[in-house]
């Protein structure tokens, strides 16, 4: 497994994220799709 989370939440100004869980394998191709200010550099970061 390269990546997991789970039940993740983070916020700023009332923005961020909430209950986010997520687990890629090893081996798998993924895409992060969302509108501005969604949350993914965040989520990442």
């Amino acid at each position: 497994m390269i990546l997991q989370t789970k039940n993740l939440s983070f916020s700023y100004g009332g923005f961020g994220l909430e209950d986010v869980s997520i687990e890629i394998k090893r081996g798998s191709i993924c895409g992060l799709l969302g509108t501005n200010g969604s949350g993914k550099s965040t989520f990442f970061n």
